[in-house]
């Protein structure tokens, strides 16, 4: 699976997936699934950068230290909205405002994507960001910063 970055837009950001074969109903379910997962780690703010003690800490976990007080310290990273993933034949999109949510978001998916990749379904390509000519949009009904298009 190869990914490329696009011009990217964090508040109004098209996801692309491009698959090897047209997915069949069950596939989608599943890739559905992870992106409402995503969505929903990162509407709670769980895509912060600010707090990441425990990734910071290293290999050995036992007997951190969590400084709470830190934690309840640092400005909220909220992804805002998403779209409902799209499919038309071998490709799949979906909208989404990454909000404040920080860039270990795509991380987060990108690596989440990879698994699929090799267990479930195989995708050719992620775009992310940018447009594809043979599948134009519109703007997002949902968009906070509605862009011309």
């Amino acid at each position: 699976m190869d990914v490329r970055f696009r011009e990217v837009d964090p508040f109004n950001c098209w996801l692309w997936l491009h698959f090897a074969d047209v997915p069949s109903q069950g596939e989608q379910n599943y890739v559905d699934g992870i992106f409402d997962s995503w969505y929903v780690i990162g509407r709670l703010g769980g895509f912060n950068a600010e707090n990441l003690q425990v990734h910071e800490e290293g290999a050995d976990l036992s007997w951190i230290t969590y400084d709470n007080e830190d934690a309840r310290s640092v400005i909220p990273a909220l992804m805002h909205n998403m779209g409902q993933l799209e499919y038309q034949g071998c490709w799949a999109r979906c909208w989404v405002d990454l909000g404040t949510s920080d860039a270990v978001a795509l991380d987060v998916l990108i690596n989440a994507l990879q698994q699929i990749d090799s267990d479930v379904v195989q995708l050719d390509e992620v775009l992310i960001g940018g447009v594809n000519d043979d599948w134009p949009v519109e703007p997002h009904p949902d968009s906070i910063f509605p862009v011309e298009a």
